[in-house]
């Protein structure tokens, strides 16, 4: 029996049950709960890793086997005794706007409150829409879902990935184009973490693993890395394989605006490279 360590959330669960029908093995969901969950802060407080350390703990103990993540939500450093031994196919890695009219960007007015923690979204949002006001927002999917029909925000920002694993549809008007806002490193990409010494860590890595995914997430966390590695940095990275190539967008937010770029190459540390020097934020390593 395969323990497979997970946060609580419906998501959360949604996502360790992709894990567990593709790896083909008897399993069992363990709920971990992580600083995170136990907290109301905003998320730009808590720092990087709140919601991924207890249950890598949970992994050091053995109390589980594998641990789920979504890729996102993990730090840049991976520690010596964990490894990510898969990264799963990547669902849509856009982001969505969500509101009450459910009528996407087109919807949005100078003046209205848009529920986001993340201060990419909150950057590149106010870039296309002048004049909102974007305010912190804690909470599940459904909880950030129903404070918008609520009334308590005019709209909020959600992962495109999320509602598809959730089954919560939405249109492509709602959808941000990737050329306007590109996601969070990682977004759309679970992680599968196990201990380096597992004797199944192999095995694992053969089913799960989607080696383009791997490659295109490793460009962009290591555009991550290179800026510093945290999540308060209002930076978007998309990495895909076209043609053979690595093709990397990135956007940085700034005081004087949004600083876009595009980098090509074969090999991600060098594309990330590339797209950081261009970015202007390698120095901050």
């Amino acid at each position: 029996m395969i323990l497979i360590g997970t946060r609580g959330s419906a998501l959360a669960l949604a996502q360790a049950n992709l894990v567990a029908d593709a790896l083909g093995m008897p399993s069992e969901l363990r709920v971990i709960s992580t600083a995170g969950d136990r907290t109301d802060r905003p998320i730009p407080e808590l720092g990087d890793g709140v919601f991924v350390s207890a249950i890598e703990d949970a992994l050091r103990a053995g109390d589980i086997d594998i641990a789920v993540h979504s890729l996102k939500d993990l730090p840049t450093s991976e520690p010596d005794d964990l490894v990510v031994v898969a990264v799963t196919a990547r669902e849509d890695p856009r982001d969505v706007i969500v509101t009450r009219a459910r009528n996407g960007l087109r919807g949005l007015r100078a003046g209205q409150r848009v529920g986001t923690s993340s201060p990419r979204r909150d950057a590149f949002l106010r870039a296309l829409v002048p004049g909102i006001e974007c305010v912190g927002i804690r909470g599940n999917v459904d909880t950030r879902l129903r404070k918008v029909e609520d009334g308590e925000y005019d709209a909020t920002i959600l992962a495109a990935a999320g509602l598809r694993r959730l089954a919560i549809p939405f249109a492509e008007a709602e959808a941000l184009p990737l050329e306007l806002c590109p996601p969070a490193p990682g977004q759309g990409a679970l992680a599968v973490q196990m201990r380096a010494d597992h004797p199944l860590a192999k095995q694992v890595r053969a089913t799960l693993d989607d080696e383009a995914t791997r490659v295109a997430v490793e460009t962009e966390r290591e555009v991550l890395r290179l800026a510093g590695a945290t999540c308060a940095l209002p930076l978007g990275v998309h990495a895909r394989r076209e043609n053979g190539e690595i093709v990397a967008d990135a956007a940085l937010a700034g005081q004087s605006g949004i600083r876009r770029t595009r980098a090509r190459g074969s090999v991600p540390v060098e594309v990330a490279r590339q797209i950081a020097e261009d970015l202007q934020v390698v120095a901050r390593v």
